[in-house]
C-alpha cells in the first residue's frame, strides 16, 4: 500500500525504527546514518555492536546510484540478482555507510512491491533476537521488538527462509564470487546469474 511506503519513509526520516515484512522474512530498519536510530536497532534486537549489518534499498536504481564506483561487471549482475532474496556483500571503499560497518558493504534490494516507493536506504536486520530464529508472521516477532519499534508493519505470512549472501568483492576484477550463507536463492541459481541468465530456471 502507498501509504505504508509514506509511514515507513516518515517514520526512519524521524529517526525511528520500524518492523516490516522484507520478501524472506520480518526485519528491522532503520536510517543508517544516524547513530542513535542504528544503536536503537541493535539494543531491541541485542546485537553486538561490532557485527556489520546490510544496507537495503527498495528499488534497484537508487542502490545503483548511491554506489557509483561499481564497475560495468558488478552492476550487470546485481541487474540480474535484483530485487530478490539475496545480499551482496560489495566493495566499499569510500565507506559511504559507516555505520553498517564490515568489510565492504552488504546491500539488500528486496522484491516488495508494498515498498518500492520508498526512496531512501535503510539500515536493516531481522526482526528476531540475536541468534533466534526468523520470524516469518509478524507474531513470530518477539513483543519486545514489536513494543519498542516506532512503527510496526504487518506483511502478512512470508518465506520464512533468510537471504543468501554473496561476496563480489572480487568480482569486477577477477570474476570471483561466493556464497557465504545459504538461503532464499539456492546456488545454482546465483551461477546462472553469473553465466548472465536468469535467477529462475
Amino acid at each position: 500500500m502507498p501509504s505504508d511506503a509514506a509511514a515507513f519513509e516518515r517514520c526512519i526520516a524521524a529517526g525511528g525504527v520500524v518492523v516490516f515484512g522484507a520478501d524472506t522474512v520480518y526485519g528491522l530498519a532503520c536510517d543508517p546514518d544516524s547513530r542513535e536510530a542504528v544503536a536503537r536497532l541493535y539494543a531491541l534486537k541485542g546485537r553486538a555492536p561490532d557485527k556489520p549489518s546490510a544496507v537495503m534499498f527498495f528499488d534497484l536504481e537508487p542502490a545503483v546510484a548511491a554506489l557509483p564506483e561499481l564497475g560495468p561487471r558488478t552492476r550487470a549482475l546485481m541487474a540480474r540478482l535484483l530485487p530478490g532474496g539475496v545480499t551482496l556483500l560489495l566493495p566499499d571503499p569510500h565507506r559511504r555507510f559507516p555505520l553498517a560497518g564490515g568489510e565492504g558493504l552488504g546491500l539488500r534490494v528486496p522484491d516488495v512491491p508494498a515498498l518500492r516507493a520508498v526512496r531512501r536506504p535503510v539500515l536493516q536486520s531481522s526482526a528476531n533476537a540475536a541468534g533466534a530464529v526468523d520470524a516469518r508472521r509478524l507474531a513470530d516477532v518477539p513483543e519486545a521488538i514489536r513494543a519498542g519499534a516506532d512503527l510496526v508493519l504487518d506483511a502478512g505470512e512470508l518465506p520464512g527462509t533468510p537471504s543468501t549472501v554473496i561476496d563480489l568483492r572480487g568480482f569486477e576484477d577477477a570474476g570471483e564470487w561466493a556464497v557465504v550463507r545459504a538461503g532464499a536463492v539456492p546456488a545454482e541459481a546465483v551461477e546462472r546469474a553469473v553465466a548472465g541468465g536468469t535467477v529462475a530456471p
